[in-house]
């Protein structure tokens, strides 16, 4: 493991070139996913694993092929245990679930504590079921079922946007709505605690706070954060989060940008991103979307009126006007495409963005503006409803020339 911190970690922009990326190539956690957890833990289906991480593969190329380094998720909670504290920490968060009791809690640990680096990062990843431990005289392994869950799964680890955000030089670590994800903070938090890499990375946020989601988060420009509000991050969430975006000058201005409560919407960025300095794509089914400008004054945050979301946008942003690429050609193949994550694109760089090549009529309205579109398949990647930004945590961006 390298033993210094890399100097440019960061990002103040959605769209700056990207230089450093967290992926999770889908594994093993994703063949515990059955008809009879599937919704529980947050996928409309059942992938197909092989020829989803084969997709994966043709992203994390894509990427590579543009510059970007990109960093696996799993590779670098490997390294993190190496360290014992790392170590001790994970097996305690690991263990903490109330429904375990007291036997098998002192029997996991004892268990867990003999796993190589490799082994635990796999249970931590992937789970344990009953049918894999070798415990007797245990109320709880006798009552649950063989094929019960000790510790659960962590299929929604692909999309590593959502449990943490880089702002500027720091890194938020979210705080997750849904039960199914919410061990995730703790992972990706003891990796950027833990890792040499990250060693010294100044933090906001955490897990243990009101929900706030890395999918709602847009960086539209350095010193202006857009943040949706809806199934995922509260309202109390966005109030915590700009007080601590104020408070360490990440931000001048913060939009809170309320969404529809529904798996559709889920966040912010299932409806808009964005692929240029001044230009976003967007879902026109939602054309009453709207944004409260959020600033403070040093001791309050004051709360501006409710104005269209790009009107709003566009004078945080001190443009003229913030261009909209509408998702598909009409309503109904924009909502088909909408649900396939036709707005959920990652730029790259300014005018160069992935997005999945199903949503044929989405990407030509990209390209026809200008936009040149990285297509990929996403067949079996797209059935936990997440695109190409939803599984990508840009770790290092460079700075746009006309940044202030």
């Amino acid at each position: 493991m390298t033993a210094t911190r890399e100097p440019s970690l960061g990002a103040d922009t959605e769209v700056g070139s990207l230089e450093v990326v967290m992926l999770h190539r889908p594994g093993p956690e994703l063949k515990r996913l059955t008809p009879r957890n599937n919704d529980s833990l947050l996928f409309d289906g059942i992938p197909w694993v092989d020829r989803a991480q084969d997709e994966h593969d043709v992203f994390a190329d894509a990427l590579r092929r543009r510059g970007a380094e990109v960093l696996y998720l799993t590779d670098l909670l490997v390294e993190t245990l190496r360290d014992p504290e790392a170590r001790q920490i994970a097996i305690e968060q690991l263990t903490a679930s109330l429904r375990l009791g007291e036997t098998l809690r002192a029997y996991l640990v004892e268990a867990l504590h003999d796993r190589s680096p490799d082994d635990l990062a796999a249970v931590m990843t992937a789970g344990l079921r009953n049918d894999e431990v070798r415990l007797e005289h245990s109320i709880v392994t006798g009552l649950l079922a063989p094929e019960d869950f000790l510790i659960d799964p962590l299929p929604n680890l692909l999309f590593t946007r959502d449990s943490s955000v880089w702002l500027r030089d720091r890194v938020a670590i979210t705080s997750l709505a849904m039960p199914a994800r919410w061990r995730e903070t703790q992972l990706t938090g003891l990796i950027y605690d833990k890792h040499p890499r990250f060693t010294g990375t100044p933090r906001i946020h955490g897990g243990s706070l009101e929900h706030v989601e890395g999918g709602d988060v847009l960086q539209l420009a350095p010193g202006v954060i857009a943040i949706g509000v809806g199934e995922r991050t509260t309202p109390a969430g966005v109030e915590r989060f700009a007080r601590q975006l104020f408070e360490h000058g990440l931000a001048e201005t913060v939009l809170a940008v309320p969404i529809m409560q529904e798996r559709a919407t889920m966040h912010l960025d299932t409806v808009v991103t964005m692929v240029d300095v001044d230009k976003v794509v967007m879902y026109p089914n939602i054309d009453n979307l709207v944004a409260y400008a959020i600033t403070s004054d040093g001791d309050e945050l004051n709360v501006g009126q409710a104005k269209p979301f790009l009107d709003a946008a566009a004078v945080a942003m001190r443009i003229d006007r913030f261009e909209r690429i509408d998702t598909g050609l009409d309503p109904v193949t924009a909502e088909r495409e909408q649900w396939d994550d036709g707005n959920n694109t990652l730029a790259i760089a300014p005018r160069v963005a992935v997005a999945y090549e199903r949503n044929t009529e989405t990407n030509a309205r990209l390209e026809a503006a200008g936009i040149e579109v990285i297509a990929i398949s996403g067949s079996e990647l797209g059935s936990g409803r997440g695109g190409p930004r939803c599984m990508s945590c840009p770790i290092v961006r460079r700075p746009l020339p006309q940044a202030r």
